[in-house]
């Protein structure tokens, strides 16, 4: 439980504010995913030509695109997290493999710069494996699947560009997601929602975070996906709120990458209440920054 600091202003009294199930992914067999062993293509001697070179690309190519496509058929946040982890695995692999071929003085540049590439990949796979997990469980297993299958072109794009100058192919059973979404962020002060009869509340909100944050003001018994009011705030900023009705509780969340239509972050998302009841008849001020000094108490929620 953290604090932030809470003050009802004007009477001069300091005031404690308080802060599907869905079927489980296949995990992909082994077989999708593993890459043949060096001996079973490799010559035993002799550096690769650019068309031997080619033909091994292709080779792996096809294989790495059992487990790259794996990332286009999950349906939970949970079948995401063992396809990344799974598709690691296989760069990993053939990160090995490449390392066993020799290959042309021509073609060594881009041979090294490929095999750096495809280590980047995995490893940006399995460390950001738990946080895309649950990004997936807040902005949409789809949403969060399409972000890996950019960030996986664009690790290796530097490499598949001097590939393609060198006439060479390989990443084209790479799923392409195609552009990411424009950014639509809310400008601070922006009111998301407002519905039902208006009072005379007044809530000033300074997000001391490094957050966007999105602020419901909801009517006491109401669920927080029903607000009153829900107000977007941009980190640092500072926006006040009036003509609130009705005693109500303060919920917000935080994150990245704001969807508009759900109303809703789609990545790095928390979802937060105060414990204080609010009453209209009194101006608050609240600032989101957690304080030792804070007299608010906030607890983690549910998703809404």
């Amino acid at each position: 439980m953290r604090r932030w600091a809470a003050l009802c202003v004007g009477i001069g009294l300091l005031a404690g504010c308080g802060a599907d199930p869905k079927r489980p992914d296949p995990v992909p067999s082994a077989s999708s995913t593993a890459v043949p062993g060096p001996a079973s293509s490799v010559p035993s001697a002799g550096p690769l030509s650019a068309s031997a070179y080619q033909a091994e690309l292709t080779r792996i190519d096809q294989v790495l695109g059992g487990s790259a496509q794996a990332l286009t058929r999950v349906r939970t946040a949970e079948g995401l997290s063992v396809a990344i982890t799974t598709l690691a695995q296989s760069l990993n692999t053939i990160a090995i493999r490449l390392a066993a071929l020799t290959v042309t003085s021509r073609l060594s540049a881009v041979h090294a710069l490929l095999q750096e590439r495809i280590g980047v990949a995995a490893t940006r796979l399995t460390s950001s494996s738990a946080q895309t997990e649950e990004d997936a469980r807040c902005g949409g297993v789809a949403y969060t699947s399409q972000k890996v299958q950019r960030q996986v072109r664009a690790d290796l794009s530097t490499a598949l560009v001097q590939l393609q100058g060198l006439r060479l192919k390989f990443g084209t059973t790479l799923p392409d997601p195609g552009p990411a979404p424009k950014d639509q962020r809310p400008a601070s002060g922006d009111v998301l929602v407002r519905r039902g009869p208006e009072g005379s509340g007044r809530l000033k909100i300074t997000n001391g975070t490094s957050n966007d944050v999105a602020i419901s003001i909801v009517n006491d018994g109401r669920p927080p996906g029903s607000p009153q009011i829900m107000i977007y705030i941009q980190a640092t900023k500072t926006i006040t709120v009036n003509r609130i009705g009705g005693t109500y509780h303060l919920y917000f969340k935080s994150g990245a990458d704001w969807d508009p239509q759900y109303r809703k972050f789609r990545s790095d998302c928390t979802f937060k209440k105060f414990a204080q009841t609010f009453t209209p008849d009194q101006g608050w001020q609240i600032n989101l920054q957690p304080t030792p000094n804070g007299n608010a108490t906030t607890t983690e929620v549910e998703a809404y």
